[in-house]
């Protein structure tokens, strides 16, 4: 029997002082420490949230028994691994502030979450500021994260110039980054360079490293601290983003929400627009809800949305559910619909066996579709909510 071996992983960066690690411990519920100065994170924070989608069990008509995830009226709850890293600033990728630790640590992220200030209220460096324009913090996490990797892919040069097969070569030099041989490809053709006996100048690497972070680190714009932005300060935030994948949020006013629902004064669903006071409260507890009750009612917490959009929409990822049976749709333990597994898009049923374990992929003999019960070929394309049965040879 073989088990999923990771989950997805989420890296939230961005400046420091823009509410990071709040908005972690909304997400994750997880300890970490806020504060408002610069590098309250020193070393990165690992959390898990949960993505939600609708569960395969209401077309099937039948109820599911997750393993790896979690199942409420319907709605799959998936597991996602979020990670915060300290505060960038500029000159980080020469060691400055955190430096490299900083970037090291978003190494295995499939998709960045880029926290802003959508108050305008500190710059790219973390301190306090006015009308600090969101844009140059967007501009310089970008700058930094492309010039660190032009670093490691130049060093790399003299050897990467005597290989016929340089994506190859490029994805065992950046074996730690989680970039697939189709990335390097189709980066190397957005920024027009050949990848055979490869000899890029300065400019061509820093070019292929943008172009690759665009492709393989798809980045989301978490427009934080909205609760404390005026209508102009959101104005401004939506002319100097235009064009960037932008979800406002408040992590403060999530978190109070989650904080006080699980301390059992409040009943709160997280994404929902509305809670229910359970206790008698303070007249300052008073006063802060109806704050909340302000605030949401203009908008949600933005949190919920910032997840699921992490989770699907970037990459058009699908969820899949492997199984062992067939005909009962459960795994080797009777376990109906036991795993909900996030895939990209364009995803094969391969992909899908290596998702599970590297072994039941080099063994694979064919897949089965579990709904339609026929047996489809190791490249058949994935959809949202396949149920799928591996065939291999491996034990």
């Amino acid at each position: 029997m073989f088990f999923m071996s990771e989950h997805m992983i989420v890296g939230i960066i961005g400046a420091p002082n823009k509410g990071k690690s709040t908005l972690f411990s909304a997400m994750t519920m997880a300890s970490a420490e806020i504060a408002d100065y610069p590098f309250t994170t020193i070393k990165p924070n690992h959390g898990i949230a949960y993505a939600a989608r609708q569960c395969v069990e209401r077309e099937l008509h039948i109820k599911c028994k997750p393993r790896n995830s979690m199942c409420v009226d319907g709605t799959r709850l998936i597991p996602i691994d979020i990670v915060d890293v300290a505060g960038l600033v500029p000159g980080a990728h020469l060691g400055k502030g955190m430096g490299n630790q900083f970037l090291n640590d978003i190494c295995g992220a499939s998709v960045l979450i880029q926290v802003v200030d959508a108050s305008g209220k500190s710059d790219a460096n973390g301190n306090r500021a006015e009308g600090a324009d969101a844009y140059d913090e967007v501009k310089m996490v970008k700058e930094e994260l492309s010039l660190w990797l032009a670093d490691i892919i130049s060093r790399h040069m003299p050897k990467l110039s005597k290989e016929e097969d340089g994506a190859k070569a490029l994805r065992e030099v950046l074996s730690g980054f989680k970039v697939s041989e189709y990335d390097i490809k189709k980066a190397a053709s957005a920024a027009t360079l050949t990848l055979s006996k490869m000899k890029w100048s300065t400019a061509e690497t820093q070019k292929f490293s943008s172009e690759l972070l665009r492709i393989s680190k798809p980045m989301i714009i978490a427009a934080n601290k909205i609760d404390k932005a005026t209508d102009e300060d959101i104005k401004r935030l939506a002319v100097s983003l235009k064009g960037c994948d932008v979800i406002l949020c408040s992590g403060m006013v999530e978190l109070a929400l989650r904080k006080t629902s699980k301390e059992g004064k409040i009943n709160y669903v997280p994404g929902e627009r509305n809670f229910e006071v359970l206790e008698d409260i303070s007249a300052e507890q008073a006063g802060a809800f109806e704050y909340i009750r302000r605030f949401l009612a203009k908008r949600s917490t933005g949190v919920n949305e910032l997840i699921n959009e992490a989770a699907f929409s970037r990459e058009g990822n699908i969820v899949v559910y492997p199984v062992e049976d067939e005909n009962k749709f459960t795994d080797h333990f009777g376990n109906t619909l036991p795993d909900a597994v996030v895939m990209k898009g364009g995803s094969t049923a391969m992909d899908l066996a290596a998702k599970i374990h590297s072994e039941l992929a080099v063994n694979m003999i064919y897949a089965v579709d579990a709904k339609k019960k026929i047996r489809v070929a190791k490249d058949y394309v994935l959809k949202d909510n396949d149920v799928i049965k591996i065939v291999s040879a491996a034990k």
